[in-house]
């Protein structure tokens, strides 16, 4: 298969701006489009990325388009609807997925395009903003054996970790698992933490304690100071980590599985959403749980 070259890069959000720009800084030829056209124009200044006006025009002689959008009726808005990308691309190009969509999206995009001859692969990442940033994200990777080693080179750019983890709607399956785990929690770290205001207790105390011992997480790590301080500035949304957790547990039903735990962690990210919390961090799941 011929190796990557021209990409389109389709998203520019807090994650896919960054995203793009170490794609743009590396050995690839980028166009960016969004539908902000300003946060595409932003990211071609600052990396001479060519800027598009159009997800067809982004994708017009590219090798490799990349999404990088909310959930699947975006991803199939920028492939499939008008000035749509797929129809611009040639045979044997490839469309690499790095969204968190549900895994029988990732099937129904994959067949249309397989229609025209074009690949495609669930590529979606775990990391947040600062890591989207200096290229270190871990990228769970959904495709052929073949389709992966023509698309490392270029997930190595955003990416530390890369992890095939099996055949198409793979990857996504597992970083769904993956963010449902970080969801259930960061809605108990908050729960613990409201608890202990109520108890009076030394919340330093408590970290310190919590962080050297069986409870410690990646969740205590990154939320507890803001749980406490309040300080809800969104570098993954709500709204976001609630859309992954509601894909996981369809997911589960699908197959017959038993979710309890997840499914009382989505009552409380649905709580905190319902009280205006949708775009701020996902720690505000906290207030769910606070006295009001």
């Amino acid at each position: 298969m011929s190796q990557i070259e021209r990409v389109a890069f389709l998203g520019m959000g807090i994650m896919g701006s960054r995203m793009a720009a170490n794609v743009a800084l590396g050995e690839f030829e980028v166009r960016v489009w969004n539908r902000t056209r300003e946060r595409a124009e932003r990211v071609a200044e600052a990396t001479g990325a060519g800027l598009a006006d159009t997800p067809a025009d982004a994708a017009r002689g590219a090798d490799a388009v990349i999404t990088m959008v909310v959930d699947s009726p975006e991803v199939e808005a920028v492939l499939f609807g008008p000035d749509g990308a797929a129809a611009a691309l040639d045979e044997g190009a490839l469309v690499i997925d790095m969204s968190t969509i549900a895994p029988k999206a990732v099937a129904s995009i994959g067949e249309r395009l397989a229609e025209n001859g074009i690949g495609f692969i669930d590529a979606p990442v775990s990391g947040s903003s600062p890591k989207a940033e200096d290229g270190t994200l871990t990228i769970m990777v959904g495709a052929s054996p073949e389709d992966y080693e023509r698309a490392l080179p270029l997930l190595e750019s955003m990416g530390e970790l890369i992890v095939h983890c099996g055949p198409s709607g793979h990857g996504q399956m597992v970083k769904l698992l993956n963010n449902t785990l970080a969801a259930t929690n960061a809605a108990v770290l908050g729960e613990a933490i409201a608890v202990a205001r109520k108890a009076n207790l030394d919340l330093d105390a408590l970290l310190r304690v919590v962080g050297a011992s069986s409870g410690n997480s990646t969740m205590l790590q990154l939320k507890a100071k803001p749980m406490i301080e309040h300080d809800f500035e969104p570098l993954f949304k709500l709204d976001h980590m609630l859309k992954d957790v509601h894909h996981t547990l369809n997911a589960a039903h699908e197959l017959g599985a038993k979710t309890p735990v997840a499914e009382a962690a989505k009552a409380l990210y649905e709580a905190a959403s319902s009280m205006g919390k949708g775009d701020d961090d996902f720690a505000a799941v906290i207030e769910a749980v606070e006295p009001q």
